[in-house]
């Protein structure tokens, strides 16, 4: 066996034993009852069928205005309005696109677990101890609450960066509440 072939299998060996562990820790995780669980995702107001009217409506005008600056002689300007409409479209198309990514958070008695899976790339997962994790939030007298965080030792997580202010003021009291209702103890029962 040559030392790039051994050197391949002990990553593989040791990338393994690193999925297994974080298996096995996940499943203890899921053995416990769920004091709080939520799923985050971005809000998107226009649905598909809102996209296509708008497309069509914004078409329609630059098609028009087009055409009017054609009949002038102005036949450059007509080119330049499909390029806006082109480039609306693709800045439709990327806002959808990002409406795919997640957060979850999950508080037991053990663990706060807040996983994200972006639109690209690989899922990133933090756990913290909840008997050392607080909430900080920035909260302002006219807006509400800009900003809301885990923070345990010197680990900030911020969470809920998606969301309008009253929406991230309402996640950072459900997760005082669930911090609180962990730090008093939890009921566990088994049958």
């Amino acid at each position: 066996m040559s030392d790039a072939s051994r050197s391949e299998a002990v990553d593989g060996a040791a990338d393994s034993a690193t999925d297994l562990r974080a298996e096995q820790a996940s499943a203890v995780v899921l053995d416990e009852p769920e004091v709080y669980a939520v799923t985050l995702a971005p809000h998107r107001s226009l649905t598909q069928r809102g996209f296509l009217i708008v497309m069509v409506s914004i078409g329609l005008v630059s098609f028009v205005s087009g055409l009017a600056f054609l009949a002038v002689g102005a036949w450059p300007i007509f080119g330049f309005f499909g390029l806006d409409v082109l480039i609306i479209y693709f800045a439709f198309r990327a806002n959808f696109r990002s409406a795919g990514a997640r957060e979850y958070i999950r508080v037991t008695p053990s663990v706060v677990e807040v996983r994200r899976v972006p639109v690209k790339g690989r899922a990133r997962t933090i756990r913290l101890n909840p008997f050392w994790t607080r909430i900080w939030r920035e909260d302002d007298e006219d807006h509400g609450t800009l900003d809301v965080a885990l923070v345990s030792g010197r680990e900030t997580v911020p969470v809920g960066r998606f969301l309008g202010p009253e929406q991230k003021g309402a996640l950072a009291d459900d997760l005082s509440a669930a911090l609180r209702a962990v730090k008093r103890g939890v009921t566990r029962s088994t049958f």
